[in-house]
């Protein structure tokens, strides 16, 4: 049996991303785009994704890695601000295991170029779970995904 433990930790990413505020807010907003970048592995098979984009609304990204153990992100909607901010709490499994819980904000601000965007994650590793840098990895290349989807976005979505 695992001894209870809460390991803390918080990062920031900031981004600039060459697309307009609106169209990166959308990205993050809309289940037909957000499940096209949110990922930060293209080889794992997604189980079941959804998307309740409002205060109080959901979201499920459960995959299988090559090995077919789940990665269960379960999130909850806390503040949304139009093209202003996100703040959302989720919790992270490995198969039946709770890894994780966290609390993130994505804030967004217009610029000449486009939008910056300010990711912080505040999270608490659970009961030895070792991350040893994945969490900041792994959301690096989905902000990678993020900023690659809205280069060859073309047509704004409806």
């Amino acid at each position: 049996m695992t001894t209870p433990s809460a390991e803390h930790a918080t990062f920031v990413i900031e981004r600039h991303l060459r697309a307009p505020l609106a169209r990166v807010f959308r990205a993050w907003s809309t289940p037909e785009s957000k499940r096209q970048w949110f990922a930060c592995h293209g080889e794992w098979v997604t189980l079941d994704y959804a998307l309740d984009f409002r205060p109080g609304g959901a979201e499920r990204n459960h995959v299988a890695d090559s090995d077919g153990l789940l990665h269960a992100f379960d999130a909850q909607y806390i503040d949304i601000v139009t093209n202003a901010r996100i703040i959302y709490a989720y919790e992270m499994k490995l198969g039946e295991r709770r890894i994780s819980a966290s609390l993130a904000t994505v804030a967004f601000e217009a610029e000449p170029a486009g939008t910056k965007m300010v990711f912080t994650e505040q999270v608490v590793f659970l009961d030895g779970y070792a991350d040893n840098g994945a969490r900041l990895q792994g959301t690096e290349i989905g902000l990678d995904n993020l900023e690659l989807f809205l280069e060859r976005e073309t047509k704004p979505i409806h």
